[in-house]
């Protein structure tokens, strides 16, 4: 299973607000900067994250984002959920949309399903603390100028 860009595009914006720490306030240009991805896209998955409320917004000159939770409240298996539009790893998985002659009568799909089930718990004994200890480490390799050494 892959994960969409979006929600590779999520993760790296928390993990880049954690290791920023709050109350620090970043901007979506130098995260945009910082992993040398799109800054649109990147507007967008903070919009998205501002709704969800996990981060803050604050308009104005000096404004800017920042986490709006601390990271231990941050779960990882919830946010892919949030972010993930479709976790259906085959087309039998939505019986609305499958043409496979075998549904109903093919084990591929339990299979799939606990591996799916099993993937997810995974990420759910995941907090963004968790994978954001090293912060010193992380802010050194994303070498941008809006963070403080």
């Amino acid at each position: 299973m892959q994960l969409t860009s979006y929600t590779d595009y999520t993760l790296r914006m928390l993990i880049y607000l954690a290791a920023v720490e709050h109350p620090k306030l970043a901007s979506i240009k130098e995260i945009a900067a910082a992993y040398q991805i799109s800054y649109n896209h990147l507007t967008k998955v903070g919009h998205e994250l501002v709704k969800l409320g996990l981060i803050q917004s604050i308009k104005g000159r000096n404004g800017g984002i920042r986490l709006a939770k601390t990271p231990e409240e941050i779960n990882i298996g919830w946010v892919v959920r949030q972010t993930e539009d479709n976790l259906n790893l085959v087309e039998c998985f939505d019986p609305e949309k499958s043409t496979c002659v075998l549904t109903g009568q093919c084990r591929l799909k339990g299979v799939l399903q606990e591996a799916l089930k099993a993937y997810m718990q995974v990420l759910d004994r995941y907090t963004l603390e968790d994978i954001a200890t090293n912060r010193s480490v992380l802010k050194s390799l994303l070498q941008s100028p809006g963070i403080s050494q």
